[in-house]
């Protein structure tokens, strides 16, 4: 199920009620824009941060010890 909504102030407010428990536990993506293209979005996803931040998720990413649940 996919809701739609907006950040205000910082929070994501749905544009319509949801009909879930209160602790139902979402997941929450900015949608893309019509036009956007993915591609170009993957390009940027480094954009803004220090060459040690993206060392330090680069390094997070490579490492596979836990990628199929082992320690």
């Amino acid at each position: 199920m996919a809701c739609r909504g907006h950040i205000e102030n910082g929070v994501v407010v749905l544009d319509e009620p949801l009909d879930a428990a209160d602790g139902t536990v979402v997941t929450v993506e900015p949608a893309l824009l019509q036009g956007d293209d993915p591609l170009a979005l993957a390009t940027r996803v480094y954009e803004g941060l220090s060459r040690h931040q993206v060392d330090e998720v680069e390094c997070i990413a490579l490492d596979r010890r836990g990628f199929f649940g082992g320690q």
